[in-house]
């Protein structure tokens, strides 16, 4: 099936980031979001972000424009009546992302794909919440969209293979590199990475070295660009937890998030996103260290 008409539902960090890796790519696309400040926010991200690459040499003023010709920004749900394939890129809830292909099922035609960015969601779940689990498979794109180059597709128990093919061929459009992992959770990436930053908090909540030292240890000494409490701020550390408890809660105990973890997230030091993690941010930039994991309580010496 060609695909042409993109739906993306979510204007977001990473529907907003799809939605322009898309439309540089040919493809029409809608962005939706129920909130209509949402979509008319990502409309501008995605306009700075092309003017950007046209003020940098990446991209001509012309190809800008054509790009933005194909993007439509809507709250309602209109533009999925004429989808050839959803791609769902809420937050990380399954009730959440069941509830949005539930809404789409009778607005799609029959042939239409629905595909969602999920990370650690089980896609044969998603896929019983509608009535074409054959047409429902997992596109986790990385962030940021534009430029990170690969896309890590999902079959669930009921995938056709013809959907994997049409979306293999969707992904090389974008230029992505597409690998294919099995409904496991975690999948191939996050299986393999997010452990490694749960363990990284573990160093640092058990006293083994601190914030630096671990980011430093990685990046110099296994050639790392970025260490990984600093790619953990980025990716959230809520969403780190939520993906951990999900690994521990269907592997068992090695997989248990960090209590550091847990209480930074508790505390509010979500990454980047809330301006405070592993590291203060001030306008996006990293300026240090969390003092919250500096200091050192003692009692004073007068009452």
């Amino acid at each position: 099936m060609a695909i042409q008409n993109i739906f993306v539902v979510g204007a977001g960090l990473m529907g907003s980031g799809i939605a322009q890796n898309a439309i540089t790519s040919g493809f029409d696309v809608t962005l939706n979001d129920k909130q209509q400040a949402a979509v008319e926010r990502a409309q501008v991200v995605i306009k700075k972000a092309l003017a950007r690459e046209v003020s940098k040499g990446r991209m001509t003023q012309e190809a800008m424009d054509e790009a933005l010709t194909h993007l439509t920004v809507d709250s309602g749900m209109e533009g999925a009546k004429k989808a050839d394939l959803v791609i769902e890129a809420i937050y990380e809830n399954l009730e959440a992302k069941q509830a949005v292909f539930t809404e789409l099922e009778d607005l799609c035609p029959a042939k239409t794909i629905f595909a969602s960015n999920t990370s650690s969601i089980s896609l044969t779940a998603l896929a019983a919440a509608t009535k074409r689990p054959s047409r429902v498979v997992g596109m986790h794109f990385f962030s940021p969209v534009p430029k990170m180059k690969l896309c890590e597709v999902i079959f669930g128990l009921l995938t056709e293979q013809e959907v994997l093919d049409d979306i293999k061929e969707v992904g090389e459009r974008l230029g992505k590199t597409m690998i294919l992992a099995d409904d496991k959770p975690g999948f191939i990436v996050n299986r393999a990475l997010l452990p490694m930053l749960n363990e990284a908090c573990v160093v640092v909540g058990s006293f083994i070295g601190s914030v630096e030292d671990m980011d430093n240890g990685m990046k110099l000494g296994c050639n790392h660009p970025m260490g990984p409490l600093e790619l953990a701020d980025m990716v959230g550390l809520d969403i780190l937890l939520n993906v951990m408890t999900v690994l521990s809660h269907e592997y068992g105990e090695k997989y248990h998030p960090s209590l550091l973890l847990r209480k930074m997230v508790t505390a509010g030091f979500l990454g980047r996103k809330s301006g405070a993690g592993f590291y203060i941010y001030e306008d996006g930039k990293k300026v240090g260290v969390n003092p919250v994991l500096q200091r050192e309580h003692h009692f004073s010496e007068e009452h």
